[in-house]
């Protein structure tokens, strides 16, 4: 998968909503005023095959999932800027599978989701039924 979509995919989960707290180049993608992932383009000089910018996606993951991914793929590392133990850092240089992305991205959601309090959970459900 490419920024743009990961970006797509990112923004059409429920609620979900894009701020810039950190830096005008980094989104941050949030449900009910709780991240679940941030895009931003990585390290200076980082490039594909096609002289494109390489773009790093962070996700919220479950700790022993986590170290799974990061053993199973080398485009896995630690979350930069992040809390090492519950997020980790995609890089989206084409290694992994796009269907394997769209899972961490779905298990960061829904992470977050599941840790919401319950009045906000309520919210989002009814959100969700309206649309």
């Amino acid at each position: 998968m490419d920024q743009k979509s990961v970006h797509e995919y990112l923004q059409a989960k429920p609620a979900t909503f894009i701020t810039k707290p950190f830096a005008q180049d980094v989104d941050v993608y949030k449900v009910q005023h709780k991240m679940f992932a941030t895009l931003t383009e990585g390290k200076e000089g980082q490039v594909d095959e096609n002289g494109e910018p390489v773009w790093w996606l962070n996700v919220k993951c479950d700790p022993d999932e986590a170290l799974l991914l990061r053993d199973k793929y080398s485009s896995v590392v630690p979350g930069y800027h992040m809390n090492k133990r519950l997020w980790n850092t995609v890089i989206l240089d084409g290694t992994i599978p796009e269907d394997e992305i769209k899972k961490m991205i779905d298990d960061s959601y829904q992470i977050v989701v599941d840790n919401l309090p319950t009045a906000q959970r309520e919210e989002l459900a009814k959100k969700v039924s309206q649309q």
